[in-house]
């Protein structure tokens, strides 16, 4: 194999789900039918590189240095809602039941995997949960082990603050993630939160 066939064939492995032989299938595939493909994948995925950032704000993809999302001014500025992923973001979004701001943490604690409080952008959560407008944060993690142990961290380190803590009402199964969950689940589950 070539050096350039073996770099790209190592770089698509780097996708989540996608082994070797995967990564080798899609690179001939490329290579032999679609390099109009290829180019075009190329060019996206530097210029996202160059210039897609995290939000001052909610910590989530932006272009701009606060996202489009946080400067809306009809979004209630009361309500904060915490997700682990843009993607969780996203699919809150689409429910259309929530109003409010998010913050977006861009993973979940897992002592296992060496990811503490640090890793998950906490100390910048509680600078903007507490930054005097909001008074209500809605815990949106997954319902995973790892999901659970975060929005309970969470959870006791904003009401030790004095904060109004909600988490999404079971609806969504657990052990799932909210980007593989169908719409209406998830906003049942917006809809019926509770208080931790």
């Amino acid at each position: 194999m070539s050096k350039s066939l073996e770099l790209l064939t190592e770089a698509l492995r780097r996708l989540p789900g996608i082994g070797p032989k995967s990564a080798q299938r899609m690179a001939y595939h490329l290579l032999q039918h679609d390099r109009d493909g290829a180019a075009m994948l190329s060019r996206a995925l530097y210029q996202a590189v160059e210039t897609i950032r995290h939000c001052s704000r909610c910590n989530t993809f932006t272009e701009n240095p606060v996202c489009e999302m946080c400067l809306d001014e009809e979004r209630d500025q009361t309500q904060l809602c915490v997700v682990e992923t843009p993607a969780d973001q996203l699919m809150i979004e689409q429910t259309l039941t929530f109003k409010g701001l998010y913050f977006v943490l861009m993973g979940r604690l897992s002592p296992l995997d060496g990811i503490g409080p640090k890793d998950i952008h906490l100390e910048k959560l509680i600078n903007r949960a507490t930054d005097g407008s909001v008074a209500e944060v809605v815990l949106a993690t997954n319902f995973t082990n790892e999901g659970e142990a975060t929005a309970h961290y969470i959870s006791e380190m904003l009401k030790a603050r004095g904060l109004k803590v909600s988490r999404l009402a079971r609806g969504v199964p657990v052990g799932g993630e909210l980007e593989y969950v169908d719409a209406g689940t998830i906003a049942r589950a917006m809809l019926d939160r509770r208080a931790t």
